[in-house]
């Protein structure tokens, strides 16, 4: 579906779809650190003893009344920021799947000036004007974005990233077709970009949830991704704690286990837990049935999914799906990148319209949990509601190189060296960098503070097909088994 809230849309046919949102300013506070700082933070370290299911739960929610301080934006003195490339999983939503004989959660979707501390029913009046749907997306969602996009605006505003009468050739936002991802990345401009004008900006739509444009035939992603569900269902099946809570769910709810297996029951439950609702109840009938489902029973099925995100690791497979999943978006934002570094050196004449310097991709749970595995980032958590992954594109200053030298009484000048271009990698936040798989080895050297773009590009068109036994996405995709 094309939705018109007065901005361009162009049509997935094209591989691009438009919207255009007016956003107001505010300005959040948040500690300034030093950038040496966010060298000594470390990637979450593997677990030594059992996650609690119920606190993960919690992270999960990513309840926007709590203060949050994003290392975005720090650098080394005079390094210069060329470019930022952001993606974020949607906000909060109201379920995608009901539990039978329940009633639905009585979340608010809808926004109000009362709730929260932020200027949401400003763009509530500016979404209702442009006739934009909410439904299935809470207020918190709203928020959530609201606040992502003010911290990024708090982080660049001293890089000056573009200029004020920025042209719509410097910022590319991509949605997928759903309309939480849409309205998560409005909100996520609102905040980042203030008294921008609305009307030149152009949201394009992907029709795939992995962002992969004209790049998504790939049969061996496919056969990764098979094998990868059977390896799930085979541990749900092995594990005789989760089949006996979900026959005491089934008997409480008087449903055939089969059947609330299917309902998806822990994502009405997630919904229950983000807004501190109570769980689902059912009156008590003739046959015995009813009662409320239990806070035990959903840190059975929690629990259940944290182990299988570790054996996800062990087994490998979906790690390999995630490489040829992601690879068109890692080689689209490498093209860009790349263009954008060779477009800095001295002597290069600037595009009419300035560089693409700023990228939004509001995407899904699927779009980045693959991004993550396929950088290397394995130990990090299941993409809460709102999460983000940050790519920023650095470049050094010059150096001098040689000493001035006396001839015949005249001094000869040193010439100086172009600056060496680098990439960080954040999530939520936190500067991961020297764990993904291109700059882990790097990490070592310490000459100097940033990664090397060229690692990433290394990385993104010919390592990272190792792990699949090829040199190419096409030798990868095409190879047959065996």
């Amino acid at each position: 579906m094309i939705l018109m809230i007065g901005l361009r849309v162009l049509h997935p046919l094209d591989q691009l779809n438009q919207t255009v949102v007016n956003l107001i300013p505010t300005t959040p506070i948040v500690e300034e650190r030093p950038f040496h700082a966010s060298r000594k933070r470390v990637f979450p370290q593997p677990h030594t003893q059992e996650p609690n299911p119920i606190f993960e739960a919690y992270g999960y929610c990513n309840i926007p009344n709590r203060t949050e301080q994003a290392w975005e934006g720090h650098s080394p003195a005079d390094y210069k920021l060329l470019s930022v490339h952001v993606m974020i999983r949607h906000g909060d939503r109201y379920p995608l799947y009901s539990i039978p004989k329940t009633k639905r959660p009585a979340i608010d979707c809808t926004l109000s000036t009362s709730r929260y501390t932020h200027p949401c029913h400003i763009m509530s009046h500016h979404l209702s004007n442009m006739a934009m749907p909410i439904a299935k997306l809470a207020y918190s969602s709203v928020v959530q974005h609201l606040r992502n996009g003010q911290l990024l605006h708090h982080a660049y505003k001293q890089h000056s990233l573009f200029p004020s009468d920025w042209s719509p050739r410097q910022i590319w936002v991509e949605t997928t077709g759903k309309s939480r991802t849409l309205q998560s990345g409005l909100a996520f401009l609102y905040g980042f970009l203030p008294d921008f004008d609305w009307t030149k900006l152009t949201v394009r739509h992907q029709w795939s949830t992995l962002f992969c444009s004209s790049a998504c035939d790939c049969p061996a992603r496919n056969r990764y991704l098979e094998e990868e569900q059977r390896r799930q269902y085979q541990l749900r099946a092995a594990d005789t704690e989760l089949e006996r809570t979900y026959m005491d769910m089934s008997r409480t709810l008087g449903l055939p286990t089969r059947q609330l297996r299917a309902a998806n029951p822990i994502d009405s439950l997630l919904c229950h837990l983000c807004h501190g609702l109570s769980f689902p109840c059912v009156p008590i009938g003739d046959s015995g049935a009813g009662g409320c489902l239990t806070m035990e029973q959903f840190a059975v099925i929690r629990r259940q999914q944290l182990d299988d995100e570790v054996d996800r690791r062990r087994a490998g497979l979906y790690h390999k799906y995630a490489i040829l999943a992601m690879y068109p978006y890692l080689n689209r934002t490498a093209a860009k990148m790349e263009r954008i570094a060779k477009s800095s050196e001295a002597g290069r004449q600037p595009r009419s319209g300035g560089e693409e310097v700023f990228t939004l991709s509001s995407a899904h749970d699927v779009t980045v949990a693959p991004l993550l595995s396929a950088l290397g980032l394995e130990e990090a958590r299941f993409p809460r509601f709102a999460a983000r992954i940050v790519f920023e594109l650095w470049k050094s200053p010059p150096t001098i190189q040689g000493q001035v030298k006396k001839r015949g009484g005249k001094g000869e000048k040193s010439k100086a060296k172009y600056g060496e271009t680098f990439i960080r990698v954040l999530y939520n936040g936190e500067d991961v960098t020297f764990h993904t798989t291109f700059c882990r080895p790097h990490d070592r050297q310490v000459s100097q503070p940033l990664c090397p773009l060229k690692n990433f590009l290394s990385f993104v068109r010919r390592d990272m097909f190792s792990v699949v036994n090829a040199t190419s996405y096409k030798e990868a995709c095409y190879r047959r088994p065996g």
